[in-house]
């Protein structure tokens, strides 16, 4: 008996040690693949940088950081570690500089549960040049025979305008009436059609897209994608979430399947019908990137990536409109003078309203919606800076470092729309403008969102004059911080017709 206790013992010290070992080995080997990382805080071994920063405000402890260990700093999500880069010249150089080295999309666990890896957001390599390009190309042809992305825009901002008229000069909240009028146009492009805001299948797209952004800016979302297989055993509203999302994916998937059993579709009319097409064009290709998985997760890209931020883009314009009168009063003199009031605005009004057109750039740049671009990953081992980002680690634009930077703006800490006119008066623009991201990355739906921006903000502020419930020094216009990016407030105006 003595014996077996002694040759168990002896076991078990040698599965300790050759455990050991292994650890010691790994650790080693990761130090070592990691040993010419740039400078940063020190972690702690186990949750890395974690407890250091607020995740509510991330982007503040990422600028301190930047103060002091430079433009490019690393820090730890646990055993992970993330590159931060900061400021105009360090994301020029790496970000359009060592473009293709720094073109991966980081596999966020939570994208990763709405698109299985497919589509154009959570994807690298081939597969999202190949989506990119064709969801570039499909954007820019519609409007060639068909109706064009503005003429979309344009009837949702008619509508938008009827459904503020309908107010009669009460307060009111234009929140959800901004998000479901940026929802229809998604809606247009990808079905062809837009939807009462009753319908039931409307109101669960809304439903989906709210929630999917309510959790991926909370810190439920980023536990998530930290620790997903724990978090996961756990109840909460992710699983309902995840639910939703699957319902979305089958009406994505049956309304395809309705286009493919369309024999002519020889002139597409909206951009399920587009893919279809090429689906069919590439169908006996057995590597094709054109099929039904990509088409889905292409469609929930561009209602996740183009809702929440144009909508709420919109949100903070008329409330900084509000804050600033002189400034809504100035913008108003100049569309009635360009466009005047028996027309709407149209997009190539744009370059006649210098003014207008810089208040709506100063607007993005003050707001700062997304401080830090959608997370980025390496393609290769890449030395930049005489350090060694290895291939697959994740890095972090930090955009805010240069939409804040004193050395690019005039008056970068307020609202200034003389940070986009010359001495002239003329639009001015500049290179710091990054609100869309830099480089290969850059928003896919930039092209869009520039049109629904312009188109709205000019449809409202010529047909209402918009005021606070308060006094205009008592509004609050800082956004709310988020883990996702920078959210306008919930607030009541009145919109008084102008005519």
């Amino acid at each position: 008996m003595d014996i077996l206790l002694a040759l168990e013992t002896n076991v078990v010290s040698v599965v300790m040690a050759v455990l050991a070992l292994l650890l010691l080995w790994k650790i080693r080997g990761k130090q070592s693949r990691f040993d010419r990382l740039p400078p940063g805080p020190a972690p702690n071994p186990l949750l890395g940088n974690l407890f250091q920063f607020n995740m509510k405000e991330a982007c503040k402890f990422y600028l301190e950081l930047s103060k002091t260990y430079g433009s490019v700093v690393t820090i730890w999500l646990a055993n992970t570690p993330v590159v931060i880069i900061s400021g105009y010249q360090a994301l020029k150089e790496t970000m359009i500089g060592l473009g293709e080295e720094f073109s991966g999309r980081a596999t966020y666990p939570l994208m990763m549960k709405s698109t299985y890896g497919y589509g154009v957001l959570a994807t690298s390599g081939h597969r999202w040049k190949e989506m990119r390009k064709f969801s570039l190309a499909t954007l820019k042809n519609f409007g060639m025979g068909r109706r064009s992305i503005e003429e979309r825009v344009q009837e949702e901002a008619e509508n938008l305008v009827e459904m503020f008229k309908k107010c009669k000069g009460s307060a009111f909240s234009p929140a959800d009436m901004l998000f479901n009028a940026v929802n229809n146009v998604i809606c247009s492009i990808v079905f062809g059609h837009r939807f009462e805001f009753e319908d039931p299948q409307f109101k669960s797209l809304l439903r989906t897209v709210n929630d999917y952004f309510a959790i991926l800016s909370s810190p439920l979302g980023q536990i998530y994608n930290i620790f997903p297989r724990l978090v996961s055993l756990f109840p909460g509203k992710h699983h309902q979430l995840f639910k939703d999302l699957e319902e979305a994916r089958e009406y994505c998937k049956r309304e395809a399947q309705v286009r493919m059993n369309i024999l002519d579709l020889s002139s597409p009319q909206d951009f399920i019908e587009a893919f279809v097409l090429k689906m069919k064009e590439e169908k006996d290709k057995p590597d094709t990137e054109y099929h039904l998985d990509n088409l889905v997760s292409v469609v929930w890209n561009m209602f996740s990536a183009g809702t929440e931020t144009t909508s709420s883009t919109i949100r903070h314009a008329l409330l900084l409109m509000m804050k600033h009168p002189d400034v809504q009063e100035c913008v108003q003199r100049e569309i009635d003078e360009v466009v005047g009031q028996d027309r709407w605005p149209l997009v190539e009004d744009r370059q006649k309203l210098p003014y207008t057109d810089a208040v709506i750039h100063e607007i993005q740049r003050h707001m700062d919606l997304a401080p830090i671009a959608v997370p980025h990953k390496m393609m290769c081992d890449t030395e930049y800076n005489g350090y060694v980002i290895p291939k697959g680690v994740m890095v972090f634009p930090l955009l805010s470092s240069v939409l804040i930077d004193p050395k690019r703006w005039k008056n970068p800490n307020c609202f200034d729309p003389e940070n986009f006119l010359d001495a002239d008066g003329q639009f001015k623009k500049n290179d710091a403008f990054v609100v869309f991201g830099i480089g290969k990355r850059a928003c896919l739906g930039e092209a869009l969102a520039r049109i629904e921006i312009f188109i709205f903000f000019t449809f409202l502020l010529q047909q209402f004059t918009f005021k606070a419930i308060v006094p205009p020094e008592e509004l609050d216009t800082t956004p709310k911080n988020s883990s996702f990016g920078r959210i306008p407030r919930i607030y009541e105006c009145y919109a008084i017709a102008r005519k």
